[in-house]
């Protein structure tokens, strides 16, 4: 997979890039990450990108102008375009696992006032992971690439997201390692048993009640 970023504060991504299952991705090559800074495809002499919205208001707006010309040459048939946006759809496990079989992902970050509502037009997706405001796009962005990126084949193990939080509208179950005793706090009898198929009995209801306990809303939701 390769994965382009569009952004006007590209060394947010320094450390991001360079950490963890991302940077062990990018070592593996089962990803290629690409972080562009948009003023270098501003064509004004002084690599100015946004100016005052039409109509007053405050804030600077982020022009169609540098945007479209980045996407325009990094864009191929392969390509799909996101726009973050807090007015996008709202981002779950699974559009996750439909990004994660995408060839090439473009990523625009958003800006903090707005962008001209042109740009839009150059999305095939918008995404919100939340209903908050961010001073940019960059934080949500970097959100996604994680939640993609990981379940990319060979990135992790396949069991190790197959039991993740809100795979089959469940929260995960609880998980312990040793000591099996720690301040009086004891592990779940079950765990130590060895009978694994008692112990898989034994997640699927926790999940269960930890989910009607916690998020009961996803136990309704498709």
């Amino acid at each position: 997979m390769k994965i382009d970023i569009l952004t006007l504060f590209p060394h947010m991504f320094d450390n991001f890039l360079t950490e963890s299952i991302i940077s062990r991705a990018i070592d593996k090559k089962l990803v290629t990450i690409n972080v562009y800074n948009i003023r270098d495809y501003s064509t004004d002499p002084h690599k100015r990108v946004d100016d005052y919205p039409f109509g007053g208001g405050s804030g600077m707006v982020l022009m169609p102008q540098p945007v479209f010309d980045a996407v325009n040459d990094l864009k191929t048939s392969d390509s799909l375009v996101i726009l973050m946006t807090p007015q996008g759809e709202l981002f779950k496990q699974k559009k996750a696992y439909e990004l994660s079989l995408k060839k090439h992902l473009i990523i625009i970050c958003g800006h903090y006032e707005g962008f001209d509502e042109r740009i839009r037009t150059l999305a095939d997706l918008e995404l919100s992971i939340g209903d908050y405001i961010l001073t940019g796009g960059e934080l949500a962005s970097q959100v996604v690439t994680d939640s993609v990126v990981r379940l990319i084949d060979g990135v992790i193990t396949k069991d190790s997201h197959l039991n993740d939080s809100f795979n089959n509208n469940l929260l995960d179950y609880p998980v312990y390692t040793r000591p099996s005793d720690y301040q009086g706090m004891k592990v779940p009898e079950v765990l130590l048993s060895g009978h694994h198929k008692n112990i898989e009995k034994w997640r699927k209801e926790q999940s269960i009640k930890r989910t009607k306990e916690r998020r009961p809303d996803l136990l309704g939701d498709d």
